[in-house]
């Protein structure tokens, strides 16, 4: 194993200066660093704390811990992970006497099962308030919440209590971010008429956002998607440095929308494409997939590699179109799909002068949503095609 070495931001050091109030709650902007900070210092008292110890690290579904405070946890370990000390299974490290274990919010006997010494509930502001009072009532010591600011939600009302503290960070506080990150970032700022935008508002300023913006409600997670459905489709959206391509599955049965996120990853070529959807086990002949109409050198790549794709049919006004059939039904998403997850909670509409919610949304969070869009296209502009059964 080798020696663990953490470089950290001024988040950690405020975290560490506020170690005597039982409740730290870091609410923050985009990339700012308080989950890896948190998790630092979490690491931190796991080495240097007389044991036993037990901490908790918690977030609403497995897929969304797994994808994200876990995987930054490995992150921090890096060269000094020791796998005689994780039990996978369980998903715990151990420390010596003390450990660190990852559990999901919807396993109702690890929310209302055995106490532990310190919490850490990851982008709280997914859970309820009744999940988060049965972690709180079994923690004898600490507890660290952090969240985007997306709106306001019971958090805000333990912020005045004398044993909590509160923390906003923003992307500045991280000295480690690359220069391209900032530059997306702060590349949001501003709407066309100069005002702030109210993604800036959330993401770059670490403030609260509007809830009434948010354009897709109503929607639920399912474990899985059922075996037989209707028609499935596939909807592809293309990115590279700054967006992430994004390909879901969908499927469609009476008034009701499937959706599995497949892939979201920057960097992909036409050719990455491919491979990955081979990998994932689709079969070219038998995948419809609809693309991005403004993407006709990608499509024809990607069809010249014997896939079943196609340009998706926009016409006039087809955002808002897209929006309104998908508003008109009810959506499913997989707990897997933690990004598709993310964009329902964050695609919102700009807001006018007066704060008020315009018939245009917003242009970011919005790629499986796009993809989701195209892969329904069929149906939006009433063009039928082959039904291709659904595929694991």
């Amino acid at each position: 194993m080798g020696r663990l070495r953490m470089e950290t931001t001024s988040v950690f050091e405020r975290i560490a200066l506020n170690n005597q109030k039982r409740i730290q709650i870091l609410q923050g902007g985009s990339s700012s660093s308080k989950t890896f900070s948190i998790l630092q210092y979490l690491i931190y008292l796991a080495t240097s704390c007389k044991g036993p110890i037990l901490i908790s690290v918690v977030s609403e579904t497995l897929p969304h811990l797994r994808k994200g405070a876990e995987r930054d946890f490995m992150r921090i370990l890096g060269d000094a992970y020791d796998p005689k000390c994780h039990n996978k299974t369980e998903r715990i490290y151990r420390f010596g006497q003390n450990a660190i274990e990852f559990f999901s919010a919807d396993q109702s006997s690890k929310v209302r099962g055995p106490r532990r010494d310190i919490l850490y509930i990851n982008e709280c502001n997914n859970l309820s308030f009744e999940t988060y009072t049965q972690l709180e009532i079994r923690t004898n010591k600490r507890i660290f919440l952090d969240f985007n600011p997306v709106s306001q939600f019971w958090a805000h009302d333990l912020i005045n209590n004398d044993n909590v503290s509160f923390d906003v960070s923003t992307y500045r506080d991280n000295k480690f971010l690359a220069p391209e990150i900032i530059k997306a970032i702060e590349s949001r700022r501003y709407n066309a008429d100069g005002t702030e935008t109210s993604w800036w508002q959330v993401y770059g300023a670490g403030q609260i956002g509007l809830a009434q913006g948010v354009i897709l409600t109503g929607w639920d997670q399912v474990d899985q998607i059922p075996d037989e459905i209707e028609k499935v489709t596939y909807g592809l959206d293309f990115g590279y440095t700054n967006d992430p391509t994004a390909l879901v599955r969908i499927g469609l049965t009476g008034e009701c929308i499937y959706v599995d996120e497949l892939i979201y990853e920057h960097g992909m070529t036409n050719e990455d494409i491919s491979e990955r959807m081979n990998a994932l086990g689709l079969d070219p002949k038998t995948t419809p997939i609809y693309a991005d109409s403004a993407e006709p050198k990608s499509i024809e790549e990607i069809r010249r590699k014997g896939w079943y794709i196609r340009p998706a049919v926009k016409g006039k006004d087809s955002v808002r179109n897209g929006i309104d059939f998908l508003k008109s039904k009810k959506i499913y998403v997989s707990k897997r799909s933690t990004n598709v997850i993310k964009e329902l909670r964050q695609y919102v509409w700009e807001m006018d002068n007066d704060g008020k919610p315009t018939n245009v949304p917003i242009g970011d969070w919005d790629h499986a949503i796009s993809a989701l869009r195209y892969g329904l296209t069929y149906k939006i502009n009433s063009h039928e095609i082959k039904t291709a059964k659904w595929r694991y």
